[in-house]
């Protein structure tokens, strides 16, 4: 099973995570004895949260797409879910992007039915208030002079975030562990020219994310699934031979002219009166570009399948381009073009409830045998502190009918 083997894995990497766990230190505060004893329970309490979110196979440490940057106006706050995290996100005052664990550690009520107050987030139960960019806590109304407790001792979950071609990123760090000195940037899209036009998508899928992500990757059900005039019949099915090189934390279909039977490619070289050149990478943990340039025409595509539950997955979609298509020309055939995969994962969850026994087959499935070899070789680099090992040796060319 598929999702055995994830779950194998990250339970593996939950062994690094249990034992790095460190308990609270109180200081020599007599009068912190009780915080002390709430702050040990809320630890314990983390490492068996640790543990069911370990189970879920998800791979922490990598930046996720929460929410469209234009979902945030004003002092609004947002929720969303990454890796079952519910999460409570806005924009502080000065035009700043934040994300914190909506769950204030006082009494867990939600932080998003809070207020926002230009950079403090204020929880609608008892006033405690948090800075929004660190969590820390700066406030607690029904404190008196005579109580000791050091407020800015206490945050509330607090995570990395940065906005990023019309997304607000979050860097969902493990749970029980710190944050790298130096946390890299969140993945932006690739463009080539100064102005373009840029379209975002997205959709559900009710699985979980190992099968979104190795249905992203998976070449042979175009045919099937993507059957239309505008791009792919049934009887177009032909053999094809594609190279793939491996890159850091993934791996590259090499430049390539793209297959013959689909339609916008083809239209796209008789734009330009010259040969058009694909490259489509995947990189852990979910990101799959594509690059097509002709001359001086371009299109980039970046797809990614973020785990927002372990049954449920979500497909975000950036594509940008200089060619003359009009974005409402663009925007109903690629919208067309994700409900189709959104239907075929819907029934697809109908068979996966019952538990079957699946199979992955050489070559077509070769790229879902990587991306599996990949994280479960990423998770034993973390626990062991051994370098990485690459599931590809080297160039590798592949061959399937689609």
């Amino acid at each position: 099973m598929l999702l055995r083997e994830a779950v194998y894995y990250d339970a593996a990497g939950l062994k690094r995570l249990a034992s790095e766990g460190e308990p609270y230190k109180a200081g020599g505060d007599s009068t912190m004895s009780e915080a002390v004893r709430t702050m040990l329970q809320t630890n314990a309490e983390a490492v068996q949260e640790a543990a069911a979110l370990a189970d879920a196979g998800f791979l922490w440490d990598f930046w996720y797409p929460a929410v469209r940057s234009a979902e945030i106006r004003g002092q609004k706050l947002v929720t969303a879910m990454l890796l079952e995290v519910p999460l409570v996100i806005g924009r502080t005052s000065e035009g700043k992007a934040f994300a914190m664990r909506d769950s204030c550690p006082h009494r867990g009520i939600p932080l998003s039915y809070g207020r926002l107050d230009g950079t403090v987030v204020e929880c609608c139960y008892h006033g405690w208030r948090f800075d929004a960019c660190s969590g820390r806590c700066v406030e607690i109304p029904s404190l008196t002079s005579q109580d000791k407790l050091k407020v800015e001792r206490i945050f509330a979950g607090h995570f990395p975030c940065e906005e990023c071609d019309g997304y607000v990123w979050v860097y969902m760090s493990g749970p029980g562990t710190q944050l790298p000195e130096t946390v890299p940037a969140a993945p932006a899209l690739n463009v080539f020219s100064d102005k373009y036009k840029i379209i975002h998508l997205s959709c559900e899928l009710p699985s979980h994310v190992d099968h979104g992500i190795i249905g992203l990757m998976d070449p042979a059900h175009g045919p099937f699934v993507h059957q239309s005039w505008f791009w792919r019949k049934r009887a177009s099915i032909h053999e094809k031979a594609k190279q793939f090189e491996p890159i850091p934390n993934g791996f590259r279909m090499s430049p390539h002219q793209p297959s013959a039977n689909s339609a916008p490619y083809r239209l796209l070289a008789k734009m330009t009166g010259e040969t058009v050149t694909t490259t489509i990478d995947f990189v852990l943990p979910n990101l799959r570009t594509e690059i097509d340039r002709s001359g001086k025409l371009w299109f980039s595509s970046r797809a990614t399948v973020t785990p927002v539950r372990r049954d449920l997955c979500r497909i975000d979609f950036v594509a940008a381009w200089n060619l003359l298509i009009p974005l409402a020309v663009f925007r109903p055939f690629a919208k067309k073009f994700l409900r189709q995969d959104q239907l075929t994962m819907i029934q697809q969850a109908e068979g996966l409830k019952y538990n079957p026994r699946l199979m992955l087959i050489d070559d077509a499935d070769r790229q879902a045998k990587w991306y599996f070899a990949l994280k479960a070789n990423l998770l034993e680099s973390r626990r062991t502190g051994a370098a990485m090992v690459h599931p590809m040796n080297g160039p590798v060319t592949l061959h399937w009918r689609s």
